[in-house]
């Protein structure tokens, strides 16, 4: 093994890596050669056309449009879901105090943890379709049907533009919040109970616990998971495409770039403007990826 470790290595590794280079990063650079072209999608013929497509880019408002919901998206998504999936990680774990000299969640946090993870087990586009329902204007509509019941008239969550967003984003974090908790949840399992004990028996109170102990030992998890509730708030496809009215609409409220380079290619059968679309959110999920990891970075907490 000493001498043949690396004809071992890659008898593992020369197959999987054969398939990602052969379906990820061809298409990647397939991807970056026809953002330079006006390629339509039909002819075998590929005229190019430089940095057209980038110019054409950046004067048009309907990307622009995107980009500001990609804004709002990375601020209020990781934000929300981080929050409220700690809130409920600590309950599930410390929550319920000490008993014994040891800590515990609330009582039924074994059953609630499965709880928070159903909605990971259904599909986007299958959420996406629960919540058009739940936000339908008519009396069919969860919520509508509940206002109209106490006399109230209907909200239109989908169809003004000042709410359609804002409700996509709520849907957004709802799914998400579930895997968080079991990530956060793993993390707290991995610190030692002696800590939370000896704290404890310090007199620390419940608050104290999470800003001191917690969220210090936990911070390499909550940088994992900013970065990867970024990437998501640069996608939002299924949901905006499912969900929103004239899928990214009201009037452009909803769009997203990942919806915008899927019109430009199945509506417009512009696959070169496309991929230049597909180019420019390549490089913002990058460099958000990492300026947050070098922002977030610090030195690792001894235990």
């Amino acid at each position: 093994m000493k001498h043949g470790r690396y004809p071992f290595i890659i008898g593992f590794l020369i197959v999987p890596v054969a398939i990602y280079g052969t379906f990820v990063v061809a298409a990647y650079l397939q991807a970056f050669q026809l953002s330079f072209t006006n390629w339509r999608g039909f002819s075998p013929e590929v005229n190019y056309i430089g940095f057209d497509n980038f110019t054409r880019l950046f004067q048009d408002s309907t990307f622009w449009k995107a980009i500001q919901h990609h804004v709002l998206l990375l601020i209020f998504l990781p934000l929300l879901t981080i929050v409220l999936a700690l809130f409920f990680a600590f309950l599930l774990n410390v929550g319920g105090g000490s008993k014994g000299g040891r800590t515990r969640g609330v009582w039924g946090s074994k059953v609630y943890r499965v709880v928070f993870f159903f909605p990971q087990l259904l599909a986007l586009a299958l959420v996406a379709v629960i919540f058009a329902r739940v936000y339908s204007p008519d009396e069919s509509g969860l919520i509508n049907g509940l206002l109209n019941q106490f006399g109230g008239g209907p909200i239109l969550f989908l169809a003004d533009k000042n709410l359609a967003l804002w409700s996509i984003l709520a849907v957004l974090v709802w799914q998400a919040v579930g895997f968080y908790v079991v990530l956060f949840s793993a993390g707290m399992g991995s610190i030692p109970t002696e800590i939370y004990e000896a704290a404890a028996l310090d007199g620390a109170t419940r608050g104290t616990l999470f800003f001191k102990v917690t969220l210090p030992l936990l911070w390499n998890t909550l940088q994992v998971a900013w970065v990867y509730l970024g990437i998501a708030a640069f996608d939002a496809f299924a949901l905006v495409n499912v969900m929103s009215v004239d899928r990214g609409g009201p009037d452009g409220a909803t769009t997203v770039l990942g919806l915008e380079i899927f019109r430009n290619m199945q509506d417009y059968a512009q696959f070169g403007y496309a991929s230049a679309m597909g180019v420019v959110l390549f490089f913002l999920t990058i460099t958000f990826a990492a300026l947050t990891l070098r922002v977030t970075r610090r030195d690792a907490v001894e235990l």
